[in-house]
């Protein structure tokens, strides 16, 4: 197998890309689950993620090739329209084609270019898993826990980046609470309803010490923060206990690195928690470029909360209707239509 995937490899820089993606299938199709692929496969990842593409296409060509993930799971993980990702990958395959771009594993060097890409894509590989896109399970784990796998590989090849521990800490923290976010129905659990004690206790510590260790690098990062705010949550001995003020201190902080309208509407909702649904909706009426969330279930999903727990019923219904309308996972759906039949 090693074998096979260094001549590959060799051969990958003389050919176009679709004898390269014929090679990521032959891998696909004959993987094994030893400690030695997910190597093998992060190097691929790696070389996907190759400079002389832009990083918005670099991220959607590697998840469609490599990660495992549709074209309509990409669309949703990018919050784009799914023709628009189908365009990315197809501008791409052609100027690798007509550039002659070789695909062949960078030198340790050149990983610290591409690592930004790399750890993004992990990190929507993740997300598909930690909520899936569609079907009827709320979450899927052979996605969640390749990419947990593939974490470990980076950390271990790269351990004194502080984003690639603190990414990994972001999914082991999130990851502990797996279990406890569906109950024995299927039905979603929210946060706050949460049974404690079926966390990972093992997957909080070992997440909690990589972010502990990664922030005292001092160089701060979107993920580090991410995983310091699921550090807290997973801390709180109860829902009342979670210091909600310090999470919005962390979204703050996190607007400054990248201030997106999902880090916005992720900080309103902490806003919400902190100083009330009010002034949560304000907070989310203030977000920039909120058009661009018009689509997001979880836009609508959050104000209706909000609206719901400010006594807007009326206003809570429409909300939660719109979200309804734009979820295609079963599981968030039927979460989100009880939430409704409570309005009275």
């Amino acid at each position: 197998m090693i074998d096979h995937i260094r001549r590959a490899q060799s051969l990958s820089a003389k050919l176009p890309l679709l004898a390269f993606e014929k090679i990521v299938a032959t891998l696909e199709d004959t993987i094994i689950d030893t400690e030695e692929i997910p190597d093998e496969r992060l190097r691929l990842i790696f070389t996907c993620c190759h400079p002389a593409l832009n990083q918005e296409a670099q991220i959607a060509l590697t998840l469609r090739t490599l990660g495992g993930l549709s074209t309509t799971e990409i669309a949703h993980a990018l919050l784009i329209a799914e023709p628009t990702v189908g365009q990315r990958i197809s501008r791409a395959k052609r100027k690798i084609r007509e550039a002659g771009i070789p695909f062949e594993t960078p030198a340790a060097a050149d990983l610290p270019d591409r690592l930004d890409a790399v750890l993004h894509v992990l990190y929507l590989i993740y997300n598909e898993g930690y909520v899936a896109s569609e079907g009827k399970l709320l979450f899927r784990v052979d996605l969640a826990t390749e990419a947990i796998r593939l974490g470990r590989v980076l950390v271990r090849l790269m351990p004194d980046e502080p984003e690639a521990m603190g990414l990994l800490a972001l999914m082991l923290l999130n990851d502990a609470r797996r279990d406890a976010r569906v109950d024995a129905n299927g039905e979603l659990v929210t946060l706050d309803e949460q049974d404690r004690t079926r966390w990972d206790r093992r997957s909080i510590t070992e997440g909690t010490r990589l972010v502990d260790r990664a922030l005292r690098m001092r160089r701060p990062g979107l993920f580090q923060l991410q995983a310091a705010i699921s550090a807290l949550h997973c801390q709180a001995e109860t829902s009342d206990d979670t210091d909600w003020r310090q999470i919005v201190a962390l979204y703050d902080v996190m607007m400054t690195i990248a201030p997106t309208p999902i880090v916005a509407l992720n900080r309103a909702a902490a806003v919400s928690m902190a100083e009330g649904p009010e002034a949560g909706l304000v907070a989310i009426a203030q977000i920039d470029q909120l058009d661009q969330l018009e689509e997001y279930h979880l836009l609508h999903a959050s104000r209706a909360d909000m609206l719901r727990r400010a006594g807007q019923l009326i206003e809570a219904r429409s909300a939660y209707e719109r979200a309804i309308a734009l979820t295609n996972n079963s599981t968030e759906r039927g979460f989100l239509a009880r939430r409704v039949s409570s309005l009275v």
